[in-house]
């Protein structure tokens, strides 16, 4: 794994803490894609930063970021890592620089322009004024925003939701949801060593756990627009993978042993 700099200094324990935001993209071939969402990203109201966490893109992703990153000194970050290693530890990957690099509010969201960067002000919002500690850009919060998909794909996110709901008791309407945004205090108390979902069962077990530590949970409603470059990261094995991590949070947190 490499990090491409610059970086920001590492934080002074006896200072007060930042007020800073950073996103967090995990990519895999999105060359297509990431220049127009970083750009967009960092034209956001917010002092956001960013943090693209690429899996070796065979189609020259990293390079791409480093083109813009020499537009944007010091607010573009990237780290490059040796293979195609998976969502979840991606995230995990950006949660560990976030903390380590003081930044007080850490959002998700995706490289393929599905998620609206004009959105994370939004999100940000009740985060940064103490109403919320996770604020989850919902597709599915006070009736259904999904643009271009089709109706099977529509059912089964839906439908995923619904049985998280059910079996986890996780109050999220849109529990699959990969644009948010977390105080720095939740993945702080969260042992993420232990976080071990990769597609987008991430998603569930990371609401899960927070949600069980106590943690305040907001849904913002947002539109979400499919992709129209590059190919979606779906598959049959990301969908088993997520049916059956809710029955094994559930399971965990009945032994106490989430």
């Amino acid at each position: 794994m490499s990090l491409s700099t610059p970086l920001p200094a590492p934080p002074d324990p006896a200072a007060p803490p930042s007020d800073r935001a950073l996103v967090v993209i995990p990519t895999y071939n999105e060359a297509e894609n990431i220049a127009v969402v970083l750009t967009e990203v960092l034209a956001q109201p917010g002092d956001f930063s960013v943090l693209i966490v690429d899996d070796a893109s065979p189609d020259g992703t990293a390079a791409v970021v480093r083109d813009v990153q020499a537009r944007f000194p010091g607010r573009v970050h990237l780290i490059e890592r040796s293979g195609k290693l998976g969502l979840g530890s991606a995230y995990v990957t950006g949660f560990r620089f976030a903390l380590e690099h003081d930044f007080a509010y850490v959002c998700e969201m995706d490289a393929d322009h599905s998620h609206d960067p004009a959105d994370l002000p939004r999100l940000l919002a009740p985060v940064r004024a103490g109403e919320a500690d996770l604020a989850i850009g919902s597709r599915y919060v006070d009736g259904v925003r999904v643009m271009n998909w089709p109706i099977g794909r529509l059912v089964l996110s839906y439908g995923a939701s619904i049985y998280t709901r059910t079996i986890t008791g996780l109050p999220v309407f849109d529990a699959t949801a990969g644009f948010k945004c977390f105080h720095r205090r939740v993945l702080a108390a969260i042992d993420l060593d232990r976080v071990k979902s990769n597609g987008y069962s991430f998603q569930i077990e990371m609401n899960y756990r927070a949600w069980r530590a106590g943690f305040r949970l907001q849904e913002v409603p947002i539109v979400f627009t499919e992709r129209t470059e590059g190919q979606s990261k779906m598959s049959k094995a990301i969908v088993r993978e997520a049916a059956w991590k809710v029955w094994e949070l559930r399971l965990r947190s009945l032994l106490g042993r989430l």
